[in-house]
């Protein structure tokens, strides 16, 4: 058995490929399983994967199933002790695997996380409060202090099998709800000071926003609300539900069509009256600037704000 499984699942990565699976293959952490899973690519994926000889690697090919039902795959496919999914564009520290092992073997940790850097051409570092080695239960506020992308993240393997935490395969946005369940079943959750993790973000991955799916984050958020729908999590869930859809309704300004934007931006004050109708003075609101907070919290300057913004962006 592998002390990590890292999985990574692959769509038209070709030109980022090299610089992933070479910080996988290079972890000082040397007794890992690598799980390259091709979700059947049109580009050179594959070709690129070939070049590696690597005997730790065990690659996966299969038709275009999306990322949620690979990602799954590679949860059934893995062996390790722990888990750790890495993004086909992003890449590791090379102490990745190391670091967080020791963390999550030593304490006995269920899941372990770190801080990590955002790459934009220029690297910017993301930081998260550090607290002592918990769980959700006895510090509910931890879920508004963990990001909820599952890759800057260790994972008992154990955990994920036996509480059934999978990706959700058909939605967009698939990530949260696998975090926020498997922060809320871990019993230790442990945090590595090291920035050890690479986010890729390429220029105009705003525009992901601009399709139809985007409404799925309304079921995603639905998903979690039931996940955490006790009185314990009440406030927590207040401020995460808020914090995603506000951001969700900012990010409105890059939809060309006025009757979407409109839609969402309803649809989501709708949601956070209906959960909590003092979602207004939740902690997220109360940090933001006066001028977003008044933006952010009223509908029509929300709107308003969209509206004046995408004549300019969406030209």
């Amino acid at each position: 058995m592998a002390k990590v499984s890292l999985v990574v699942p692959i769509y038209n990565s070709s030109k980022y490929l090299n610089k992933c699976i070479d910080s996988l293959v290079n972890q000082t952490l040397k007794d890992i399983e690598i799980i390259l899973i091709n979700d059947g690519s049109t580009d050179e994926s594959e070709k690129v994967i070939k070049e590696y000889k690597d005997k730790r690697i065990k690659y996966i090919s299969k038709k275009n199933e999306g990322i949620g039902k690979t990602r799954n795959r590679g949860i059934k496919e893995a062996t390790g002790e722990y888990i750790a999914f890495v993004d086909s564009d992003d890449y590791l520290n090379e102490h990745f695997c190391e670091y967080m092992y020791k963390k999550a073997h030593a304490d006995k940790c269920d899941l372990v996380i770190c801080n990590f850097f955002e790459d934009r051409g220029n690297l910017y570092g993301i930081k998260f409060k550090d607290f002592k080695d918990t769980s959700l239960k006895d510090n509910p506020s931890l879920i508004n202090n963990i990001n909820l992308g599952p890759c800057n993240k260790l994972y008992s393997l154990e955990l994920l099998k036996n509480n059934n935490i999978y990706f959700e395969e058909s939605l967009k946005y698939e990530d949260a709800p696998f975090v926020v369940k498997a922060i809320k079943s871990a019993n230790k959750i442990g945090k590595v000071k090291d920035f050890l993790t690479y986010y890729v973000i390429h220029e105009n991955s705003e525009t992901t926003t601009r399709d139809g799916r985007i409404f799925d984050i309304f079921k995603i958020c639905k998903i979690i609300i039931k996940e955490l729908d006790n009185d314990k999590y009440k406030k927590s869930l207040t401020n995460l539900i808020t914090m995603i859809l506000l951001d969700y309704c900012a990010q409105q300004r890059y939809i060309k069509e006025h009757s979407q934007r409109k839609k969402f931006i309803n649809e989501a004050f709708k949601m956070l009256n209906i959960l909590d109708k003092n979602w207004r003075k939740c902690d997220y609101v109360f940090k933001l600037n006066k001028i977003s907070r008044i933006i952010k919290t009223n509908k029509f300057l929300m709107l308003l704000y969209c509206d004046i913004f995408a004549q300019k962006y969406t030209k």
